[in-house]
């Protein structure tokens, strides 16, 4: 007889409470240092209190891979009840997540890593994949198959609204940031759904309001097989007015049947700062 299955991730998927509740999904979160404290990401820390840090005292939170020997103690609590676990990390081109993941796996049975190759709510429809096969009553083996299949299938990007994160953060230069912030560059970040790594795409010019329409229809418009059934809305923390601007134009452009709106965690929102705002979606 085969043992229920527990379906886990890395908090850095950045679902909301419903989507969590609703697949009863575990999550892990990373450490986040801020001002020589430490925090658990999403559970005693929230992007706001980044943004004050950073503007206050101009100060940036350092963030930790989930390391060999939390993996292990989080997940030998569920093995030793008798449950195997399916665990969905962030990319692993991005963090040492995975192979620490897969360390502590190794001296475990019943535990499965999968590398998402994907971030924030990239990785989250991931979860929300295994989240549906495992409703379905597939066995593990099959799961994971067609997970590492799907991951394949989802595209994930996000819009700055300012460099001024990324360059404080070590991952550009003064004058890219300084350049882009003087004539109201937006450049888009795209995930490479094969390694999960980040390469620049296209850069718009204006302001967030006016340019976030133009990327949401130039990503929708290059793909024609578009799977309808989900979108995720991510961002750091942005006006309400911002988010209909986004969610009019996703749905004006693909009639997708439920739109996920969420807030990006600590771990995500230190590197792209304030008025980031991103989506995510699948191709068949």
């Amino acid at each position: 007889m085969s043992r229920k299955i527990i379906l886990s991730a890395d908090s850095t998927c950045d679902l909301s409470k419903e989507l969590v509740d609703k697949y009863n999904i575990q999550l892990f979160p990373y450490t986040i240092t801020l001002d020589d404290n430490v925090y658990k990401d999403n559970i005693d820390i929230t992007p706001p209190d980044i943004f004050k840090a950073y503007r206050e005292k101009r100060l940036l939170p350092k963030t930790s891979a989930i390391n060999t020997v939390e993996y292990y103690n989080y997940f030998k609590e569920w093995i030793d009840k008798g449950y195997e676990i399916i665990h969905i990390t962030l990319g692993s081109s991005l963090t040492s997540s995975f192979n620490n993941c897969c360390l502590s796996a190794n001296e475990l049975t019943g535990v499965h890593p999968i590398d998402s190759q994907n971030l924030s709510t990239g990785s989250g429809l991931l979860v929300i994949k295994a989240g549906e096969l495992i409703e379905k009553g597939l066995n593990t083996e099959d799961i994971i198959s067609q997970l590492k299949d799907h991951r394949n299938n989802i595209h994930m990007s996000f819009i700055l609204d300012t460099l001024d994160f990324l360059y404080a953060g070590g991952r550009c230069s003064k004058l890219s940031s300084l350049g882009s912030n003087l004539l109201k560059i937006k450049p888009v970040i795209n995930v490479d759904n094969n390694s999960g790594a980040m390469g620049v795409g296209n850069k718009y010019r204006g302001t967030i309001d006016k340019v976030l329409i133009k990327y949401i229809k130039d990503k929708l418009s290059s793909y024609n097989n578009i799977n309808k059934e989900h979108v995720c809305l991510v961002h750091s923390g942005v006006d309400d007015e911002l988010i209909d601007i986004a969610k009019n134009a996703i749905l004006e452009h693909t009639p997708f049947k439920t739109v996920h709106t969420t807030v990006a965690s600590c771990t995500i929102t230190c590197h792209c700062g304030p008025n980031t705002i991103g989506f995510s979606f699948e191709t068949i």
